[in-house]
């Protein structure tokens, strides 16, 4: 089948003036996958170069952690020295060998990390995240102290500094998704009444400085990108007004790229699933809030959420995006850039139950990761996944990681004392 056109594969030159080959990202979502040392082992590797070789411009990794002690997963990656720097350099180079870029989002899930794994949280306040209905306990946190912020700060800048020296060519710093830099723009997750608080620039306050030390840190040519939702999507949280707000403190800092996305554990937008019961668009759930974006925006805008049909992605930049990101969609079909390119159709379905209903946030997540081992086994990913079955081996899986995590920190401790 011959090449269509389609705006999704004409380049983007970015502010610092390197290109992407086309519109199409691979968004960010967590394969649950590092090896037993938290860096990218062979299964990790394997399902990038799924991606690497499906066609995308550019391709964000899934979270990479910042601090041993706060993980999102306790199979998530992590790189906060060098030690693993050759396996996070064989990642990079798999992500780069069909032409894509690869940029390495940067991680802290504040508040949002499991019990199980063993590990006291930190977080702007003291305030638990309670989710009873999702089956899963997080740990109870403390409000960080200024000691802690500011190793925060420090450890996004010499993560991204290693992702730099491993070969990527950028990193995201994940400020989306009700991890902690999304935590400290929260009124109802930052109840703090120091510099850290109460107004929009205090509460914005973290995000800055971790750009500020990130780009202070790597070079001109490196790119650097932050996540941000345009609303929390529940009473009281971030949105609205404020995402401008931000979006005008940031401008001046040198951004290459902004990605907009939006919800939290507590409201699953970015599964369509609003606490608020927004009504989304059936693609491209925040494209609304994106397009109310723009006028404040001096650096490109890539919309992610619910994109399954390249219609769906060439009507994003039709109304003023610059990328596309796809998330889920090549969770299903890992060749689809390659395959809208051929003009071919193709659209992922979106995920439904047995009596046609869609499933939970938690059970799209762990469909969605029952997916990412089959392509990481080399396997063609299944489009019918049982939610059931789905949630009971993610259950299972993530005791045994956590398990697995609480003895190598004990390793880890251990052998800092000696």
């Amino acid at each position: 089948m011959t090449n269509v056109y389609s705006p999704l594969f004409a380049p983007l030159t970015l502010p610092n003036g390197s290109v992407l080959s086309n519109r199409i990202c691979r968004a960010a979502m967590d394969s649950v996958l590092a090896d037993a040392n938290h860096a990218p082992g062979s299964r990790q590797i394997r399902l990038y170069q799924r991606w690497a070789e499906g066609g995308a411009g550019l391709i964000i990794t899934g979270s990479v952690m910042i601090d041993r002690h706060a993980l999102s997963s306790p199979g998530s990656a992590l790189l906060d020295s060098d030690r693993y720097l050759p396996q996070f350099a064989k990642w990079a180079r798999v992500c780069r060998s069909r032409g894509a870029q690869v940029w390495m989002q940067l991680g802290h899930p504040g508040r949002q990390m499991l019990a199980s794994m063993g590990n006291s949280a930190c977080a702007p306040s003291a305030i638990p995240l309670q989710l009873p209905e999702t089956g899963m306990e997080f740990a109870t946190p403390r409000a960080m102290t200024e000691a802690e912020i500011s190793e925060v700060i420090a450890s996004f800048a010499r993560s991204a500094l290693l992702a730099q020296r491993a070969g990527f060519d950028g990193v995201q710093i994940d400020a989306g998704h009700g991890h902690l830099l999304s935590q400290f723009l929260s009124p109802l997750s930052n109840q703090r009444d120091d510099q850290w608080g109460g107004c929009l620039a205090n509460r914005a306050r973290l995000l800055l400085d971790c750009v500020k030390a990130v780009r202070g840190q790597v070079k001109p040519g490196f790119c650097v990108s932050v996540k941000l939702n345009c609303s929390d999507f529940i009473a009281g949280g971030f949105g609205g007004n404020e995402a401008a707000q931000l979006i005008g403190m940031l401008n001046p800092l040198g951004l290459d790229l902004l990605e907009i996305t939006g919800g939290t554990y507590a409201s699953p937008a970015m599964f369509g699933l609003p606490a608020d019961h927004t009504a989304l668009p059936l693609e491209g759930y925040f494209l609304p809030q994106a397009q109310t974006l723009l006028a404040a925006a001096q650096m490109p805008l890539q919309l992610t959420g619910g994109i399954r049909s390249r219609a769906g992605a060439e009507t994003a930049l039709q109304q003023g995006m610059a990328m596309v990101g796809l998330a889920t969609a090549l969770a299903q079909q890992p060749d689809l850039p390659l395959r809208w390119q051929a003009g071919e159709s193709l659209q992922p379905d979106s995920a439904t139950q047995a009596d046609g209903t869609p499933p939970s946030a938690v059970a799209l997540l762990m469909q969605t990761t029952e997916r990412l081992g089959q392509m990481a086994a080399g396997r063609q990913p299944r489009s019918a996944i049982s939610p059931q079955l789905a949630m009971l081996s993610s259950q299972i899986r993530l005791r045994n990681l956590s398990s697995r995590y609480r003895q190598w920190l004990t390793r880890q401790e251990a052998s800092n004392l000696r």
